[in-house]
């Protein structure tokens, strides 16, 4: 079954992409969860157009995601935890790092940003997405509270 994505998918697609998944998915979840619509040959030949129009306009929204991108680079992330020793009490999850991103002035959704969950302090990266084509790697580092 194909179909155009309305949104962003995790692990299927993002928007405007053509996809091909199973009918139940599709049917079940995807199309009444409103993601998706059927690839209909005037469909495609809407959305061929539409993508004609936002050619120009993606390449500023990538270049704007580039320079944010630069500017997380120079970001240094410390996050507190209570700990101890080297163990935390908890976790740092990509909440944990959203938090400290909006802190130092930029505002990251946590659904953007991929990390493993921390359980110890040192130094970590994280993957944080700003656009389909620009992915950044964030260093920041688990310090013990004292």
């Amino acid at each position: 079954m194909e179909l155009i994505l309305k949104k962003d998918v995790q692990n299927l697609g993002f928007k405007d992409d053509i996809v091909t998944v199973k009918a139940g998915y599709g049917r079940n979840y995807l199309i009444p969860q409103g993601f998706a619509h059927m690839a209909t040959p005037s469909a495609k030949k809407v959305l061929a157009e539409n993508l004609k129009q936002k050619a120009h306009k993606e390449a500023k929204l990538v270049s704007d995601a580039q320079a944010l991108g630069e500017a997380l680079k120079a970001v240094e992330i410390k996050i507190f935890s209570k700990a101890g020793g080297e163990k935390l009490f908890g976790s740092v999850t990509n909440m944990n790092i959203a938090e400290a991103l909006e802190k130092a002035g930029h505002n990251i959704d946590r659904k953007f940003i991929t990390s493993g969950i921390v359980k110890r302090t040192g130094k970590y990266t994280a993957n944080v997405r700003l656009h389909r084509e620009v992915v950044v790697e964030l260093s920041y580092e688990v310090i013990a509270e004292q």
